[in-house]
């Protein structure tokens, strides 16, 4: 035990002497939490929206009003020519546009169809289609009212059965992107920061030859390879109690599940992190090739298909089943369980016991190349 102590020892001394990577074990999980949390967001509002009303009558103003009464619409322009609405989209200054044609209220008034139009710069799909679903409902409201208008005035006492959906959302009742986000952002942290700077830091002793200095010493390899990763699973611990802080102080996003039973499957999270970055040190010859190989072959492809962004469902099936084989995405189950909906291990069991497996396994072969690689 003293000499995986020495060791462990010896690894925050060289930590402390790089000041910059000590320095970003700490500070960079803060600020990227801060950052994505505030600028990663899917909430859509006040979409610059442009107006072309050829018929300028009190049923055309009555409609864009029903726009500019939301706060999902934000006129920024009238105009008297389509060229000019053109020009807009074009430019990047709106991203909806309504145009509404002459005889706009006659045919209303005389009951007919009135038809108009709602373009949307399609150049950014997520706006462009929530705008589009946000017009639907407001033109569709707006129609419904001229129909009971117009039933009232003729006096019918029977009006058409309308229907009054009361809705209800659990765990996120304001729709907040950013309640989805940050703890999302906590397992894409413990990911980045355990598995690169372990991959590094061996990497790292390779170029420098100190690591063949020590395998040559009475050092056994379980006491090398316990030590290294001891100082990187001590500043994952430290990592998941800043991001539960800032998330609490910063966005008012607690831990509903509880504190320590989020410490405690972060650990379990932490054995594959810590797995993959020994096993990349094992492939890696330079701190270079280490930095690429994590990036692209282990980080990029968990972001991408373990439900950090993308919900899962919509992936292709083949995507789907690879990513059964990603850790990450049973993380994102639990943290989010824990911050959003307060489930604890009766919920949260399986995915804790897949990442158990998974950690194990991952652990034990890299621990096992890594020793066949020291003999």
């Amino acid at each position: 035990m003293k000499t995986i102590l020495h060791i462990i020892k010896k690894e925050f001394i060289q930590l402390r002497q790089d000041k910059k990577m000590f320095g970003l074990s700490f500070a960079a999980p803060v600020f990227q939490l801060l950052v994505l949390g505030y600028a990663a967001t899917f909430d859509v509002s006040k979409i610059p929206t442009v107006v072309c009303d050829f018929d300028n009558s009190a049923s055309s103003r009555a409609l864009i009003r029903s726009f500019t009464s939301t706060e999902y619409f934000k006129v920024v322009g009238y105009y008297d020519k389509t060229s000019e609405i053109d020009s807009q989209l074009d430019d990047g200054h709106a991203s909806i546009a309504v145009v509404i044609p002459r005889g706009f209220e006659k045919k209303i008034t005389s009951g007919r169809s009135a038809p108009l139009q709602v373009i949307a710069d399609g150049t950014e799909t997520s706006s462009a289609s929530i705008g589009l679903n946000y017009a639907y409902i407001i033109i569709t409201r707006y129609s419904q009212n001229i129909i009971i208008e117009s039933l009232t005035k003729r006096g019918s006492f029977i009006l058409p059965a309308r229907m009054s959906a009361e809705f209800r959302v659990w765990y996120n009742p304001e729709l907040k992107s950013r309640n989805f986000m940050v703890p999302g952002v906590l397992g894409l942290l413990l990911m980045v920061m355990t598995m690169v700077l372990t991959s590094l830091a061996i990497v790292k002793e390779k170029e420098l030859g100190t690591l063949e200095q020590i395998v040559v010493t009475p050092i056994k390899p379980y006491q090398l390879i316990i030590g290294k990763l001891a100082p990187f699973f001590a500043i994952g611990v430290v990592d998941v109690i800043l991001v539960v802080f800032f998330a609490s102080l910063v966005f008012s996003l607690p831990v509903k599940g509880g504190v320590l039973l989020l410490l405690l499957l972060s650990l379990i999270f932490l054995m594959t992190t810590l797995g993959l970055g020994l096993f990349i040190s094992t492939i890696s010859r330079t701190q270079q090739q280490a930095m690429m190989t994590a990036i692209f072959f282990f980080m990029m492809p968990m972001i991408f298909f373990s439900g950090f962004v993308f919900p899962i469902e919509n992936m292709p099936a083949v995507i789907q089943y690879i990513s059964y084989f990603l850790p990450l995405r049973y993380y994102f189950v639990i943290v989010r369980g824990l911050f959003l909906k307060g489930v604890g291990m009766n919920i949260l069991w399986t995915q804790a016991l897949v990442l158990l497996i998974f950690g194990s396994v991952i652990l034990s072969l890299s621990v096992m190349r890594f020793h066949k690689r020291l003999g």
